[in-house]
């Protein structure tokens, strides 16, 4: 118990920011503010267009997809698929990663060590094309012009952006202010941990989270902190290098190789000791997450402790932190509760996440 505090309380040593903030956060205790960039700075209005835009499928080459369409509230901002699908159908080598508190992210991607904003990282699927996701490559005057057109819509930009045009880069920076407001914060663990709701987690749910930051099955190698992600960042700390993880899920050639469709950071670095290193998300709402890994390979939360109970695939560039290990029935279940913990049924739920619904929202 110890040790889970010491892991997911140090938010609470955050020192908060003096830069002046026009935007109210109404953050719980122990959750720091969000890092904002200084040429986007976040504004009720920005989130409210954001917001918008994010369930806008004009803001796809053929107007059928929008940001939402891979990213559901009620699957945490997931797809629940295998591979994600873009809007002409294409099947990408990935699955869509959840937007759980993706404010605290030190980097963006499976396996992008250099992309470090939401603003930048929205540039992969608006203009990717091998496979398309948004396909705006060739179509950004025709998705201004849709939004110009609306009198509604110009307005919304103008209390956003006072003055400045209607761009692909305003309409960036409005979804990313909103993006940044998907705060989840009132799980099971965070009710138990951060409000002395001793009710909150079942006794399996209490011992699954001693055995998480145990030094035996050492979950929290990889998934620590505030978030049970990797490196993190938010208002007033340092920035955090990004880590990935070869997590032994493949060895093709007996040399440690990953499958050509997608062999992780190495496709970046062309690094050998890269080969199927991937970032390690947060396990927050994990349990609604499902398939999981980078390509959805694993069904459930029960079959991905047994692989790394199993320490993976033996590779000669696996994670020396995949050792394996011993676990029982009776506690890859406890375990499995103390995951579920992590949902956050608030979050899921929120009707300031959810597509407007009104004119005047």
């Amino acid at each position: 118990m110890r040790s889970a505090v010491w892991f997911l309380g140090l938010a609470i040593l955050a020192a908060p920011s003096t830069v002046p903030d026009a935007y109210e956060w109404h953050l719980p205790p122990g959750v720091p503010r969000p890092r904002v960039p200084a040429d986007n700075p976040m504004t009720e209005a920005k989130v409210r267009l954001g917001r918008r835009l994010f369930y806008d499928t004009r803001l796809s080459g053929n107007g059928t997809y929008a940001c939402a369409s891979c990213h559901q509230q009620k699957l945490a901002f997931a797809d629940g698929r295998a591979r994600a699908l873009g809007s002409t159908g294409q099947a990408h080598a990935r699955s869509a990663m959840s937007l759980t508190n993706v404010a605290f992210n030190a980097s963006y991607g499976w396996a992008d060590p250099k992309t470090r904003t939401l603003e930048a990282q929205m540039a992969v699927p608006m203009f990717n094309e091998h496979p398309i996701e948004m396909g705006i490559k060739g179509n950004e005057k025709a998705i201004v012009a849709r939004l110009i057109g609306d009198a509604a819509d110009a307005r919304r930009f103008e209390q956003a952006f006072p003055g400045q045009p209607v761009t692909l880069d305003t309409m960036v920076k409005a979804i990313a202010s909103f993006e940044r407001t998907m705060l989840s914060v009132s799980s099971p663990l965070d009710r138990y941990l951060y409000r002395d709701d001793r009710t909150a987690l079942s006794a399996a749910a209490r011992r699954g989270m001693a055995l998480f930051f145990s030094d035996r099955l050492a979950c929290a190698q990889c998934h620590a902190g505030f978030n049970l992600s990797g490196p993190t960042v938010h208002d007033g700390s340092a920035d955090a290098m990004p880590s990935f993880h070869n997590t032994g899920l493949f060895n093709v050639d007996g040399r440690g190789g990953y499958p050509p469709i997608d062999r992780g950071l190495f496709d970046t670095t062309h690094a050998p000791a890269d080969m199927g290193r991937f970032r390690a998300p947060t396990l927050r709402n994990i349990a609604v997450t499902a398939p999981y890994m980078h390509d959805g390979s694993i069904a459930t939360l029960a079959e991905v402790i047994d692989h790394y109970a199993s320490g993976g695939i033996q590779s000669p560039v696996k994670s020396p932190r995949l050792k394996g290990f011993a676990i029982t029935d009776a506690e890859r279940s406890d375990v499995v509760a103390f995951l579920n913990s992590l949902t956050d049924q608030e979050f899921l739920s929120n009707p300031a996440l959810a597509p407007v619904t009104s004119s005047r929202q």
